[in-house]
């Protein structure tokens, strides 16, 4: 069986800021895009959230629909910016950025994760999850989940809010 990653909804931030292990409340836009959730969902017994706020809330929403309990795992929380964390994207500076895109894996020049962090932390979570689970997370741990599986788009993954991607 399958694992199906599910994107968390909306989150009330000024778009163009970094944010990821920020936990951010969700917009207004919550009911009507968990219904779209909802709709596309395979059947699961076991509901994985990571413990953010914007994934744990959706997590709430979808497990009675399928008759699952909520675990809250850890290794599906999103990336840790460090000092980039609530920042305009425009505001981090230009070396910074660059020397990110130089060192994509190992950078970590923000002081929080490097992105090899990550796929390790998600390569742990994919391990401990069961077959045919659905995991409400993050779009930095989707993309490394894709990578991971050498899935078409890997990194450059683009999965929209409340969006869904089944991994083989």
């Amino acid at each position: 069986m399958a694992v199906t990653l599910i994107r968390h909804t909306t989150p009330d931030v000024t778009k163009g800021t970094c944010y990821g292990r920020t936990d951010l409340a969700l917009a207004d836009s919550f009911a009507e895009e968990a219904a779209q959730v909802l709709a596309g969902l395979p059947e699961a017994r076991h509901v994985l959230t990571s413990p953010l706020t914007r994934c744990h809330r959706l997590a709430h929403h979808i497990a009675p629909h399928l008759m699952g309990e909520i675990q809250v795992a850890n290794h599906w929380i999103e990336m840790d910016f460090g000092n980039w964390e609530g920042v305009p994207w425009s505001d981090i500076p230009r070396d910074q950025l660059d020397a990110w895109a130089d060192d994509f894996h190992r950078f970590a020049g923000h002081g929080g994760e490097s992105v090899a962090m990550l796929e390790r932390r998600v390569r742990q979570g994919l391990d401990a999850t069961p077959d045919g689970a659905i995991v409400v997370t993050h779009a930095g741990c989707i993309k490394a989940a894709c990578a991971i599986f050498d899935l078409e788009n890997g990194w450059d993954t683009e999965v929209p809010f409340g969006g869904m991607i089944t991994l083989p």
